[in-house]
């Protein structure tokens, strides 16, 4: 990708299409980041998903910032700067091997999701924060730098790459994109992801660049996916200043 949510089960009802969402967690006044779990979900749902979201964020339909967390099926996305000699495998290959291709709207070049890696949406009102994406992108950076050391992974920023490093292994990937200063796309942190696939591609188009995971870095000590996915959500708040609350069908009917 680039270089470049309270226990008294309170049902919020939002405006316009009959969404319902339920909220759990004490009620509060500060700011909040919602954070949605949706599971596996295939990537072209996915994209419709947080367009909608970006959408709904900008008109004030929802009315916080939002996190979704899934994972997706085998795919490799193509972002604006994408080169076509980053892609080694052919359509026909990918298709062979299960794994779909889309070129979309992110920032950055080629890479790979699919089992075992989390993948968050950051659907973020930057004017709520702070109108400059570069800030942003080191932001996310640090939300996960900071979930990634709460779990003995010392992690940090490679000069000139956006993305998340480990001992000079790229563990996460960052590509984003924003409109009325609103964001969509974001990070995808390999857990036990088959790394194999990044065989496929020049990942994030950096030559010769190691892609790793948490569980390559920490073996029969490494935490369940789920627990990863609860620090990351839990860093994501405390790095943008706001109070996380998981949620539920938000983003869904």
């Amino acid at each position: 990708m680039v270089n470049g949510a309270n226990n008294d089960g309170a049902q919020i009802a939002e405006k316009g299409a009959g969404r319902r969402s339920t909220v759990h967690g004490p009620p509060t006044m500060s700011p909040e980041l919602w954070i949605e779990r949706l599971g596996v979900v295939p990537y072209a749902q996915a994209l419709e998903l947080q367009r909608d979201a970006a959408r709904r964020r900008i008109t004030g339909e929802i009315p916080e910032d939002l996190l979704i967390l899934l994972e997706h099926p085998p795919v490799v996305t193509l972002g604006r700067s994408a080169k076509e000699q980053h892609l080694l495998a052919s359509p026909a290959l990918l298709a062979a091997r299960g794994v779909e291709l889309f070129e979309v709207e992110r920032g950055g070049d080629v890479t790979f999701h699919g089992p075992g890696q989390l993948v968050g949406y950051p659907i973020i009102d930057l004017k709520r924060h702070k109108r400059d994406l570069h800030w942003y992108l080191r932001q996310v950076e640090e939300a996960l730098i900071v979930a990634m050391g709460e779990i003995d992974i010392p992690c940090e920023r490679n000069p000139g790459y956006t993305g998340v490093w480990t001992q000079g292994s790229k563990i996460a990937s960052i590509g984003v994109h924003a409109r009325d200063w609103v964001t969509w796309h974001g990070f995808a942190l390999n857990v036990t992801t088959d790394l194999t696939y990044f065989d496929l591609m020049v990942p994030c188009g950096i030559q010769s660049v190691t892609m790793t995971s948490v569980q390559r870095e920490l073996g029969p000590r490494a935490p369940s996916f789920d627990e990863v996915a609860d620090r990351v959500g839990a860093a994501f708040g405390r790095v943008f200043d706001l109070v996380a609350v998981p949620v539920s069908r938000v983003t869904t009917p």
